[in-house]
């Protein structure tokens, strides 16, 4: 697979926060490693695409790829510091 481009980070912010189909949670990963919520991409998306363009980590806007949040209960936003919804982590654990 190739290098995440902006074309596809602009297709995978208009397809939604949700992958489809099974409506799971999407998230971005940014070149540090750090989460990145569909919110704060949108909103700060003019940076996300000149970093991904320019291929520039020093920002911490270089998106690198778009996953889905299965498990990580405890994944936050690196720019909002809101949590990012999970698919199955955020159950109720049985004893």
């Amino acid at each position: 697979m190739g290098r995440y481009t902006a074309e596809q980070f602009l297709l995978n912010l208009t397809e939604g926060r949700y992958a489809f189909p099974g409506g799971y949670p999407r998230y971005f990963i940014t070149s540090d490693g750090e989460a990145l919520s569909y919110e704060s991409a949108q909103k700060n998306q003019k940076l996300v695409v000149s970093a991904i363009t320019d291929e520039d980590s020093t920002g911490g806007w270089l998106v690198i790829g778009c996953e889905i949040n299965w498990e990580d209960s405890h994944l936050y936003c690196a720019d909002s510091n809101k949590k990012i919804e999970s698919a199955y982590g955020d159950l109720d654990k049985q004893s």
